[in-house]
C-alpha cells in the first residue's frame, strides 16, 4: 500500500560524509574506528542520510509523529498498523512526505511476514526499527482484569516487539551505519502503576528485552534503546483519564489535574518530543548510546 508517491533522491550531509570516512566495516558490519575526525556539533545531531525506517503502529499518535519526523529528515519510511481507517486517513495528506504502509495485525505472524516482504521489495534492507505498537490495556483491579485482557495486552505490547525484532535483525546487521532498534516503553516501565497492571508489566518487560538485546546485538553493530514516554497528549491519554475518572467517580478535569500534579513540569508531553528523541538516537552523536531506557516525560514522579 502506498499512501502517496514521491520521487526519492538520496542526499549526503556533512555528517554522512565524515561518518563514511571515520569507520571501516568488517564482515559483520560492525563499525571499527579508522581515524579521528572532529565533527561539528550540528552534524553530530543530524540523522544519518538515506535511512530506511520501519515504524510499527505508525498510523496515529506517537507512531505517526515518529514516522513523519524521519520522513521530514529525508528517510524512507514504512509504517504498519492494524487500523484500516487510520491508514486511509493518511492518503494524500497535504504538505506531508509520503509513507509506505502495510495493514497488519501485529499478533498475526503471517501479517508480520507481509510487512517484511513489503520492506524487502521497497527498501531492499532496513536501518531502523521502531517498535511502537501498543495498547493501554484494561483499567481495573487485579481481581477485575480477565485472562483475555491480560493476554491481549502482552501479545500486542510485548510479543509483537519480539516478533518484529527477530525478523529485523538479519536486515539491521547490514545497515551502513549500524542498525538501530528503538522500543517504545513507558514511565510505567520504571514505576508501579496501580489498576494498570498488564500495561505496566509489559512496559517493564520491554526494558528487560532492550537491555538484553543491546548486549547480544552490540557485537553486530546494532544499538538497542527504549524510550519511556510519560503522560502524552492525545486521544489515547484522554481515554485513559476518562476510564480512571469513571472508576473514581470524578469529572474529567479533576482527574486530568491529578495526573498533571504527578509531573514535575506540570504539563503533558507532546508526541513530537518523543519523535525528536527517536531522531537523536539515529544520529552520529548517539552512536555510543545503547542499552538505555530514556524517559521523556517531564519527570513523572509517580503514577
Amino acid at each position: 500500500m502506498t499512501l502517496r508517491q514521491r520521487t526519492w533522491q538520496p542526499r549526503r550531509s556533512a555528517a554522512s560524509r565524515l561518518s563514511a570516512n571515520r569507520f571501516d566495516f568488517d564482515s559483520n558490519s560492525h563499525p571499527t574506528p579508522k581515524e579521528t575526525l572532529r565533527m561539528a556539533a550540528h552534524d553530530l545531531l543530524k540523522p544519518y542520510d538515506d535511512l530506511r525506517v520501519l515504524v510499527t503502529g505508525g498510523a496515529a499518535g506517537i507512531g505517526l509523529a515518529i514516522a513523519d519526523a524521519f520522513a521530514d529528515c529525508g528517510a524512507r519510511v514504512h509504517i504498519c498498523d492494524a487500523s484500516e481507517t487510520a491508514l486511509a486517513a493518511l492518503v494524500d495528506r497535504p504538505q506531508r512526505p509520503a509513507l509506505g504502509a502495510t495493514l497488519a495485525d501485529v499478533t498475526d505472524p503471517r501479517a508480520i511476514d507481509r510487512v517484511f516482504a513489503d520492506i524487502a521489495h521497497t527498501f531492499g534492507g532496513l536501518d531502523v526499527l521502531v517498535n511502537n505498537t501498543g495498547i493501554a490495556g484494561p483499567t481495573g483491579g487485579i481481581d477485575e482484569i480477565t485472562s483475555a485482557q491480560w493476554e491481549q495486552t502482552v501479545a500486542i505490547n510485548l510479543n509483537a516487539q519480539f516478533e518484529f525484532t527477530r525478523r529485523a535483525v538479519p536486515l539491521l546487521r547490514n545497515a551502513a551505519h549500524g542498525g538501530s532498534i528503538i522500543a517504545l516503553s513507558s514511565v510505567a516501565g520504571r514505576l508501579g502503576y496501580a489498576y494498570r497492571t498488564p500495561y505496566s508489566a509489559t512496559k517493564w518487560a520491554i526494558v528487560g528485552l532492550v537491555k538484553s538485546l543491546a548486549i547480544e546485538l552490540g557485537p553486530l553493530g546494532i544499538r538497542v534503546n527504549a524510550i519511556q514516554p510519560g503522560i502524552v497528549r492525545g486521544p489515547r491519554m484522554r481515554r485513559v483519564i476518562e476510564a480512571r475518572a469513571a472508576q473514581l467517580g470524578l469529572g474529567y478535569r479533576e482527574m486530568e489535574a491529578r495526573y498533571l500534579e504527578k509531573i514535575s513540569l506540570r504539563r503533558m508531553t507532546d508526541p513530537d518530543e518523543i519523535a525528536a528523541t527517536a531522531l537523536f538516537l539515529c544520529t552520529p552523536g548517539a552512536r555510543s548510546i545503547t542499552g538505555q531506557a530514556i524517559s521523556v516525560c517531564g519527570n513523572v514522579e509517580t503514577l
